[in-house]
């Protein structure tokens, strides 16, 4: 256990902003809408994250504004695909790659930069406990709130109103708007802040587990969050358990690669990413009919009022 433990703590941190980003996009695809544009809004979060973090010193300031601009970006990709009504999957696409471009653009000038960041402290009481208190309880503020986020955002999809309208205009919007439900209005808060969850998890990367900013360094992380949803079948608590699978599985190849294992380095840093498509493939099989009752039944397709039947 002394050898394990410090592993599933490492395995907490690294899958906690995929843990942001795929509660961001459960809310956006539980009201209808798909969101494949993660990649670039995480990378423009970690950026702005840091920038803001490295001009005010304040780490708190600089999540705020990843949270901010991501919610931004999600205004952008909900009045794209609410108002215009366009094709869901290729807006998603142009958001990653205008993320993608534009954080190397803009960052080129902070690549190496270090910062103080966000610091690990013991909860009182709770780190104390065997070994659940060094994996789960040393760790920092913002995977606190994660914690907080995963109880807070299940009991609202399953125990409340507005969850249930949530869930309502996700399936069948039409029904929702005959019971005078704001439809659009109300996807385009979901996406927004949705994206502030998916580009908070970008500012993760950059203002507290790295404390650097470095081109690309989301490394694929937007779309592992996109499969988690699935992995997850739209539960907070499963995607919680997939986020930290793949991060188990990225800093078990990273104490590999430490140990100087004699295994080539581009195939340990591939191992969390086959580990994902593994355990989607199992799932395909296994809980294939599963995936398509749970998904929200107007998942992707445009909601147009003067078209209601």
């Amino acid at each position: 256990m002394e050898t394990l433990t410090p592993i599933l703590a490492a395995a907490v941190r690294s899958g906690t902003p995929i843990l942001y980003a795929t509660l961001g996009e459960i809310l956006m695809e539980k009201s209808g809408i798909t969101n494949l544009g993660l990649e670039g809004i995480m990378l423009m979060g970690a950026l702005s994250g840091f920038v803001v973090t490295l001009s005010t010193g304040s780490p708190w300031l600089g999540l705020l504004f990843a949270f901010l601009l991501g919610g931004c970006l999600g205004l952008l990709h909900a009045f794209l695909c609410v108002s215009l009504g366009s094709n869901q999957v290729v807006c998603g696409l142009a958001m990653t790659m205008f993320g993608s471009g534009a954080s190397a653009l803009m960052g080129r000038n902070h690549i190496g930069v270090a910062i103080s960041g966000l610091h690990s402290f013991p909860l009182p009481g709770l780190a104390e406990l065997p070994v659940l208190g060094r994996v789960f309880f040393n760790q920092d503020a913002m995977v606190y709130l994660s914690f907080a986020l995963v109880v807070v955002l299940y009991v609202y999809l399953n125990f409340t109103r507005p969850g249930m309208n949530l869930r309502a205009i996700g399936d069948n919007p039409k029904a929702a708007d005959a019971m005078g439900l704001p439809v659009a209005r109300l996807r385009y808060f979901y996406c927004i802040v949705g994206s502030g969850l998916v580009a908070l998890g970008g500012g993760y990367m950059s203002v507290v587990y790295n404390k650097f900013w470095a081109e690309g360094m989301v490394a694929g992380r937007g779309w592992i969050a996109v499969a988690m949803v699935i992995f997850a079948l739209w539960n907070p608590f499963q995607a919680a358990l997939g986020a930290y699978l793949f991060g188990g599985v990225e800093a078990f190849q990273l104490r590999l690669q430490t140990a100087g294992t004699p295994i080539p380095a581009p195939l340990l840093m591939m191992l969390p990413y086959a580990m994902t498509i593994l355990v989607l493939l199992i799932i395909a099989v296994g809980k294939g009919r599963s995936i398509l009752l749970r998904a929200p039944a107007a998942l992707g397709i445009p909601f147009h009022r003067e078209e209601r039947d």
